[in-house]
């Protein structure tokens, strides 16, 4: 199944990436092809993925019976189908056929604070390598790898650029222990290239575990627990891994000072004059913003500044709560009160 990329690039927000990042990007889609009837999703789903229509039509219905039909010529067909979580409607296919794609929405926020915290770094002079452009499929594969990184989505959106320029290469050859039972935790590991086996000492009784590879990790446990390793890890083979200090691991987990809160506070705070900030981008906003809300989209937080008043509140909000919380690490270091909706609209 062939992606259009021109399609692709023009769906909303992803046009806002660079090209490199949408090379990234296209290569962790699904697209799929659904008959007249078919359901994409239905009202109440709270799945983690963000939906387009690539071709076709489709029709949107609320639980009340409420109907509106998306066709994938018009403006419309650019944005995200019915974004915001739980979902608010059942997506039908009312064309013969249609085409959908779908990404992880986590993996696309990130995508996007990633790119903005690389280009706000070089506005303010600083030395940025993200995404290089002699990189190898394998080079990208293992980016996307760390992007959904089940323990380093633990990350605050804004260190995610400091855990690319902090993570230290570590060349391995087969037969080295790299994690030995019993000993304090030092270092969290990532393996890039290569075969590891896991193993544990019980008495008389040695037992394997399992196996690992890239790109999975390993040694959190220990750094998270403070407590001593608990199994040994042994390279099968000769390989790359890449290890984060525990002075490090535990700095980069360390979240901003910044005041999360849920739906119900955070209608509390509106209520009494709170202005909520939607800092998604100008597309988005218009498809899906709540009423009453600012837009100020996150490229554009630090030249919006000037024009806020510090002595009002704020209360930022994205898709997910990635750009929200890096927008509000910003406010916050200028002396805004600041606030951000826990996970942004996709509660989870």
């Amino acid at each position: 199944m062939t992606l259009d990329f021109e399609r692709f690039r023009s769906l909303i927000p992803i046009a806002s990436l660079e090209e490199k990042s949408l090379n990234l990007l296209a290569r962790q889609i699904e697209l799929k092809d659904y008959d007249a009837g078919s359901v994409i999703f239905k009202a109440g789903a709270n799945d983690p993925y963000t939906f387009y229509l690539m071709s076709g039509e489709i029709t949107l219905r609320a639980a009340d019976g409420r109907e509106q039909s998306v066709e994938s010529g018009e403006e419309q067909g650019l944005h995200a189908l019915a974004s915001l979580k739980p979902r608010k409607y059942s997506a039908i296919v009312s064309s013969a056929k249609a085409q959908i794609l779908r990404v992880n929405a986590d993996l696309l926020d990130r995508l996007l604070t990633l790119q903005w915290e690389k280009n706000d770094a070089n506005k303010t002079g600083v030395s940025v390598n993200e995404i290089e452009d002699d990189a190898t499929p394998e080079d990208s594969a293992w980016m996307m790898s760390i992007l959904q990184n089940k323990t380093l989505l633990r990350l605050p959106p804004g260190h995610i650029q400091l855990l690319f320029e902090t993570l230290e290469e570590m060349p391995v050859k087969a037969g080295d222990v790299v994690i030995q039972q019993g000993e304090p935790g030092d270092y969290y590991y990532l393996i890039r290239e290569g075969t590891a086996e896991v193993t544990r000492q019980s008495g008389a009784m040695h037992t394997k575990l399992a196996q690992l590879e890239s790109p999975q990790s390993f040694g959190e446990e220990a750094l998270l627990s403070d407590q001593a390793r608990n199994a040994t890890i042994t390279m099968k083979t000769d390989g790359l891994l890449m290890r984060l200090s525990k002075k490090d691991f535990e700095s980069l987990l360390e979240q901003p000072t910044l005041k999360q809160v849920g739906v119900k506070e955070a209608n509390a705070l509106v209520k009494n004059g709170t202005i909520p900030v939607d800092v998604r981008t100008e597309g988005e906003f218009e498809e899906s913003g709540l009423k009453g809300a600012l837009n100020v989209p996150l490229y554009l937080v630090r030249l919006y500044l000037p024009k806020l008043d510090k002595k009002r509140k704020y209360l930022l909000y994205c898709d997910t709560g990635a750009r929200s919380t890096a927008a509000a690490f910003i406010m916050s270091q200028k002396g805004f009160q600041v606030f951000v909706l826990k996970n942004g609209l996709k509660p989870k």
